[in-house]
């Protein structure tokens, strides 16, 4: 089958990995300049920043399988099995060598992963595969199948064109929004041991010490803000915003000194209320189907967005889409 994965997060690179390597023909499209999504990795001044996911626990034998070669090679490591206000509870919290970044980019390797693609919509096709994908620059990619895995909201408004409407529950997911502070000091940082806050105080959710947990070679902390700060600051003016989280960052940083920081936000970043099922598969009037998938399908953690990858290329593989659906 010709595929076409919208996304290149960590769904889309799994989805897309495991079609590849069944025999097919997948193309990714993502908008960004690089894969990852929310595996996201930020250099600043020397610095290395997780600033989207920051860490990820293994509780399946489906990921743990996918990591036990990447842990051998030194690719992930484990961080520590808890944080200071809970102490340890067992369950490893595993990172990534070189930031979350690297996991996407070793993902990817070996992919038709094409990036600063903005995919505008799909429609039917009147010949040919049953899909096209249309870029934003008027472009087109032929599919026999799509597996859409951004952000719900944006789903919905690539999939209006292709006449397929999704579960009713599926259509209206939502998402808390979460703004980071990003802050590369001069010397350590305040953050206790093990360098991970979770819950860390009234205007952060979680608090991330880089250097602490081995990912940069100088001080830098990622501050992840509350979902309900988030909301209420999110159309606020960026500079002012800036300014007052550094303020309320201050406790953390001990006696180091702010070398550099930024501000950066997340729309779509927790779903709110993830769909019970790892995926929603439509088929369309020629029998190719479109798959949603992502982290608001499988619950909102790095290990839900690659179980949903897999199940989406699953449902796709076993559609029988292909040759006679094109030929439809």
């Amino acid at each position: 089958m010709q595929v076409v994965v919208v996304g290149a997060g960590l769904t889309g690179l799994t989805a897309a990995g495991a079609l590849v390597a069944s025999g097919h023909e997948v193309v990714v499209l993502d908008k960004g300049r690089t894969p990852g999504g929310r595996l996201a990795t930020r250099r600043i001044a020397g610095a290395v920043l997780d600033h989207g996911a920051q860490f990820f626990t293994v509780r399946t034998e489906a990921f743990s399988s996918m990591l036990a070669p990447l842990i051998d090679d030194g690719l992930v490591f484990e961080w520590c099995r808890g944080f200071a206000a809970d102490g340890p509870d067992g369950h490893p919290r595993f990172v990534v060598r070189g930031g979350m970044n690297a996991l996407a980019k070793h993902l990817a390797a070996g992919l038709d992963v094409r990036c600063s693609r903005l995919v505008f919509e799909v429609r039917p096709a009147s010949s040919g595969p049953a899909w096209e994908v249309v870029i934003d620059d008027g472009s087109i990619v032929p599919a026999d199948a799509v597996i859409v895995t951004c952000p719900v909201p944006q789903t919905s408004s690539i999939l209006m064109p292709s006449g397929l409407v999704p579960p009713e529950g599926a259509r209206w997911l939502g998402y808390d929004e979460t703004l980071a502070l990003l802050v590369v000091l001069d010397r350590a940082s305040a953050v206790p041991p093990p360098g991970g806050v979770q819950g860390g105080d009234e205007t952060f959710s979680f608090i991330g010490d880089n250097q602490a947990k081995g990912i940069s070679p100088v001080p830098a902390v990622t501050f992840h803000v509350r979902g309900a700060v988030s909301h209420d600051r999110w159309d606020d003016d960026p500079d002012a915003v800036h300014a007052d989280l550094l303020v309320a960052a201050r406790p953390w940083l001990g006696d180091a000194e702010v070398v550099e920081s930024q501000l950066k936000r997340w729309r779509f970043a927790t779903p709110v209320k993830p769909w019970s099922e790892p995926c929603v598969v439509m088929n369309g009037p020629r029998g190719g189907p479109i798959v949603m998938a992502g982290d608001a399908f499988a619950g909102p953690k790095v290990e839900g967005a690659y179980l949903s990858g897999l199940a989406a290329a699953a449902a796709v593989a076993g559609s029988g889409a292909g040759a006679g659906a094109g030929a439809g």
